[in-house]
């Protein structure tokens, strides 16, 4: 079906006089209508909703709709302008948060004008303005039922989950590998006491539960293109019931690396201690009193927990033979591998740092 005809089940206003693909994201399919209205121009984001990862439409744009909706009275109340502080669906004719036909599942948002996303942090203070917006997130969604939000993907963060699945990997050594890479073996398995620790703190009620965002890379803040101060929290696929750890420590994992993800030189790779601190400043103002103190002096434990999942998690893959992530050469995952293990090994000789700049900048 061709997308002019997708697009006239939603109720856009004006005349669509152009669609063409934006942006640069790996999963969904992303388009940019542009309608003439009044004289002007409204812009309009049209994605196709990628079902191989998300075979759950409904309960994906359940979640979506649900916290977007309470985001948007929270601004209200706040004097904010809901139309760029969070994101907005636009509605199909028959009154649905998204179109299925026989082409695929699609949804519509409203464009938020005048933003940029940026790939890496272009100084320390754009670092700590997204550790803002995702501190402000968890506050403005801090009473929110978690509870009643659909699973997107199961066990996503459950660390504990993901080690079992590492040591299945590890005994079935489906393509001969693990001999090769028994050091980066022993690296997980000795840190095999910390894999279940955010898991076992949700389910004994210790820490709360609450909404999560699962995706807190720098590019998912809408950036204002002249203040320079962040506007909007973007991409909400992977929201989810979960811990605030998961969200601090995975904004961490990625934005505090010195080096690329796939560095293959080691000595380029590292954790910037003072991304850390900008991000955590940003981040503890943002959530301000609504985090707990329990939360508050986990954060580093977080950041540790998450950088180390996403290494074991690229190792079972290379175990495995490369079947999930997209490799580009034969090594890449254990590259990957390797410099989240570089990190996590930084991150735990800087721990007391990191303890230290969190109750710097606490208010609890």
């Amino acid at each position: 079906m061709e997308l002019q005809n997708i697009v006239e089940n939603f109720k856009l206003n004006g005349k669509v006089k152009n669609i063409e693909a934006y942006g640069n994201g790996h999963i969904n399919t992303t388009f940019l209508i542009e309608c003439d209205y009044n004289g002007g121009t409204l812009r309009y984001i049209l994605q196709k909703i990628n079902t191989n990862v998300f075979p759950n439409v409904e309960g994906l744009m359940n979640n979506i709709q649900s916290v977007t909706t309470f985001l948007r009275n929270k601004i209200v109340e706040n004097n904010g302008d809901p139309d760029r502080e969070t994101l907005n669906l636009v509605p199909t004719i028959d009154g649905n948060s998204y179109y299925t036909c026989k082409d695929g599942s699609y949804r519509v948002y409203k464009f938020i004008e005048d933003t940029v996303a940026l790939q890496i942090a272009e100084s320390n203070e754009v670092f700590e303005g997204a550790g803002f917006a995702f501190g402000n997130f968890v506050k403005m969604l801090n009473d929110f039922d978690a509870s009643g939000l659909f699973e997107v993907i199961k066990n996503f963060h459950n660390t504990a989950d993901r080690f079992k699945k590492f040591i299945n990997a590890v005994d079935k050594d489906a393509v001969k590998r693990a001999e090769s890479v028994r050091e980066e073996i022993d690296f997980v398995l000795k840190r095999s006491n910390i894999c279940d620790n955010i898991i076992s703190l949700i389910e004994s009620k210790t820490i709360p539960l609450r909404v999560t965002h699962n995706d807190t890379k720098l590019n998912n803040v809408l950036i204002g293109s002249e203040s320079g101060k962040p506007i909007c929290v973007i991409d909400l696929d992977t929201i989810m019931p979960g811990s605030l750890l998961y969200d601090f420590g995975d904004a961490i994992r990625s934005g505090c690396n010195t080096g690329l993800e796939d560095e293959p030189d080691l000595s380029k790779v590292g954790f910037d201690i003072s991304l850390f601190e900008s991000f955590t400043k940003g981040f503890m103002a943002g959530v301000g009193n609504c985090i707990t103190a329990v939360e508050r002096d986990l954060l580093s434990l977080g950041a540790i927990m998450m950088t180390f999942e996403c290494g074991m998690r690229f190792l079972t893959d290379y175990l495995e033979g490369d079947v999930y992530f997209k490799i580009h050469y034969p090594e890449h995952n254990l590259v990957r591998c390797h410099t989240q293990f570089k990190m996590v090994a930084d991150m735990e000789s800087m721990r007391d740092k990191m303890d230290e700049i969190v109750r710097k900048y606490s208010k609890v």
